[in-house]
């Protein structure tokens, strides 16, 4: 049975495990491992977990199979006083891509944004990250690239992408 449920502090352990397992699959052939450990430092401390959270206006969620936690996201209704749903994180372990749960996650936070009366879902990936391909094939348009450096000499080259909704 799949279950997709809000995510709470006993999450965070799991989320952080599927980030460390995600990640150098993701981007090993895009970021060098420096930038990586970097970026899951920065990104997936603890603290920031919390940090996130705490946040009423950040979600998260989980995607279980049979309680098995195998995917996570985390979005924000209204983003910096918009219209838009900004969809933050958005990760599932690499053995259970290509069968549909990327779908469903997505699926539940386009439903989660029409509730909250938002008319669109941004997010920005790497520009040469194959989850490009994904969010292509689920709607999503390219609308711009940028370059944010994120410290220690480090830069994310993102393209950000919209769905309307």
């Amino acid at each position: 049975m799949i279950t997709i449920s809000k995510a709470t502090i006993k999450d965070i352990k799991v989320i952080r495990e599927i980030a460390f397992k995600t990640w150098p699959v993701t981007y090993g052939e895009i970021l060098s491992k420096a930038q990586i450990d970097y970026m899951l430092d920065l990104f997936y401390s603890e603290e920031t977990l919390m940090d996130n959270l705490a946040n009423k206006r950040h979600h998260f969620f989980v995607l279980k199979k049979n309680k098995i936690c195998l995917g996570f996201a985390s979005y924000e209704h209204h983003y910096l006083n918009s219209n838009f749903t900004r969809l933050h994180k958005f990760y599932l372990l690499t053995e259970h891509q290509g069968k549909g749960m990327g779908k469903l996650m997505l699926d539940k936070i386009v439903a989660l944004a029409k509730d909250n009366k938002t008319d669109k879902i941004s997010l920005n990936v790497n520009r040469f990250n194959k989850a490009c391909v994904f969010y292509q094939k689920m709607g999503f348009e390219i609308i711009a690239d940028e370059d944010i450096p994120i410290g220690q000499g480090y830069l994310m080259e993102d393209y950000i992408m919209e769905k309307q909704l």
